[in-house]
């Protein structure tokens, strides 16, 4: 690995909570970073569909996405292109794509002379003398995307793990768990690129919309099946941190994405009591059962009023879509249903929380329905 890249991952999950995804249609623009949270700023984004429009001409004109110029994005383009020709699912696109820019930022470096860490070349910093190829090898972009997506082919489950351990089985990175932080920004880059292709079902190469429990290409899915009920911070309940799906008691509910495990507890009421095993009304105070996760890029996801002791323990890693509890109606409850929150930058504050209906449609799996 060479140059560590400085992350401004806070501010691009702010975009992913607060805009609309990227422009569609074929069109090229430049996604700033700035006017987070204004509301007026969707307007200048449109949702995008899920791959139907194919990778883009990679030798066409390239737009430019936050940190990245054309020249990279192409080359992001030749990763997702060979991707495609390989006949590998979107999924294996953003793997690649985030590997590349923390491995080389997107350029196709040559030898960098006394910064060169040992012989590592190219976008993937493949090394000559451990196999990958020949310099001038490793230097083409479409070859080391290839061989990239060869060796990723071999690790058991792939599709199945958090991005960052798929990517490190590949590169074997003296930095295991930097990949994690650019996944949400591969994903946008997938879906810019691919007409939304991260919001296509992850392991599949139909390029159908993820649903009704599918994992998305970005790395995400839906708790479970449900409606929308009260939600996030409307007039009538300000203070609301998330929104409720309603659903029949012992619903199991998953983990949205990979991540680890930060917080399980039975959360106090009003009165100081923790009494999560008993049903809860309105008034009681608390989450009753609840669990914490956090997963790459410091998003903290919280999972309220289950029926009892949720199934997994702080530190623990689960990946997505594992079942972490089962639904209730403990805590500040009038009737079963999972509260359901997410938070930016692990803050587990009201000042971290954003609209999870927004953030989840924009992650490719939608809350809300019951199909």
């Amino acid at each position: 690995m060479r140059i560590p890249r400085p992350s401004r991952i806070g501010l691009l999950i702010a975009i992913i909570a607060t805009l609309a995804l990227l422009c569609c249609g074929g069109s090229v623009s430049a996604i700033l970073i700035g006017g987070l949270g204004r509301e007026d700023d969707t307007n200048a984004f449109s949702t995008l569909g899920c791959g139907q429009g194919g990778p883009v001409d990679e030798n066409g004109e390239m737009p430019s996405i936050s940190d990245y110029g054309p020249e990279q994005i192409r080359n992001a383009a030749i990763i997702i292109n060979v991707g495609a020709d390989l006949k590998l699912p979107p999924r294996a696109w953003v793997i690649a794509v985030a590997t590349a820019m923390q491995e080389s930022t997107l350029h196709n470096y040559g030898n960098l002379g006394a910064a060169n860490d040992h012989d590592s070349l190219g976008l993937f910093q493949q090394r000559p003398s451990a196999g990958w190829g020949t310099p001038a090898q490793v230097q083409d972009p479409v070859y080391a995307s290839r061989k990239f997506y060869e060796k990723l082919q071999t690790v058991r489950n792939w599709d199945k793990l958090p991005l960052t351990k798929a990517a490190q089985k590949v590169q074997r990175s003296a930095y295991p768990n930097a990949y994690a932080k650019h996944e949400a920004v591969a994903s946008i880059i997938v879906n810019q690129l691919a007409n939304g292709a991260a919001n296509a079902v992850g392991n599949s190469i139909a390029m159908v919309c993820a649903a009704g429990g599918q994992v998305a290409a970005s790395g995400y899915t839906i708790p479970l099946k449900a409606m929308v009920g009260s939600g996030f911070r409307t007039p009538q309940r300000p203070t609301h941190q998330g929104v409720d799906l309603i659903v029949g008691r012992y619903t199991p509910i998953a983990a949205v994405a990979s991540g680890t495990v930060s917080v399980v507890k039975c959360d106090e009421d009003h009165r100081g009591r923790r009494s999560c095993n008993v049903d809860g009304y309105p008034g009681k105070g608390g989450c009753g059962w609840m669990v914490e996760i956090v997963h790459a890029n410091d998003v903290m996801t919280r999972y309220c009023h289950m029926v009892q002791r949720p199934f997994v323990t702080v530190g623990q890693d689960v990946t997505v879509g594992e079942i972490i509890g089962r639904v209730g109606t403990s805590g500040n409850s009038s009737g079963p249903h999972l509260h359901f929150e997410v938070h930016l930058n692990k803050d587990r504050t009201s000042n971290g929380a954003i609209d999870p209906v927004r953030f989840m449609r924009e992650q490719g799996a939608p809350l809300g329905g019951d199909e």
